[in-house]
């Protein structure tokens, strides 16, 4: 049976491969000026990243500042600020029935603005490693009840959040 660390681990791991994967995704269809597909895709970031970032911000980053101090996980913060206004203009540039290659062009770059957060982000677990196994179980029962709670990114953001973009 695998330890809590190394749930948390696999899971944070996974999460983090499957938003690669829909934001490089999210790239190839503005490449293409697939807009049923970046509907679709921008849809999946935002489900997908609500309740991720939920549970970085209430349980995981308040347990990196021992660590990093507070001015890294402002940093944090800020990234998470900076995609919640990219998945934004994402939708409003989605809700276009054509995109303009000057429209595909500013999505691919909105998107590509995300994907150092979900690199440098996903390398946050070798600290989380460190952290006492209750610690590492409180942020999984935090995880538990962002996921189940389901709220996309900019729900949360707009309801639930205690942070204004």
């Amino acid at each position: 049976m695998p330890t809590l660390v190394q749930e948390f681990t696999e899971v944070f791991r996974t999460e983090h491969r499957g938003v690669r994967d829909l934001l490089l995704d999210l790239v190839q269809a503005f490449r293409l000026g697939d807009t049923e597909r970046v509907r679709e895709l921008v849809g999946a970031v935002d489900a997908a990243t609500g309740p991720h970032f939920r549970y970085e911000e209430e349980s995981m980053y308040p347990q990196l500042v021992a660590i990093f101090g507070d001015e890294y996980v402002d940093k944090l913060l800020t990234d998470h600020d900076g995609a919640i206004r990219n998945v934004r203009l994402l939708h409003e540039l989605a809700g276009h029935d054509e995109l303009t290659p000057l429209q595909a062009e500013r999505g691919i770059e909105l998107t590509r603005q995300i994907l150092p957060h979900v690199s440098d982000c996903d390398g946050l677990s070798i600290m989380v490693e460190t952290f006492p196994e209750a610690t590492v179980g409180d942020i999984l029962s935090t995880r538990r009840t962002a996921r189940a709670a389901g709220l996309p990114l900019l729900t949360w953001a707009m309801t639930t959040r205690n942070r204004d973009v």
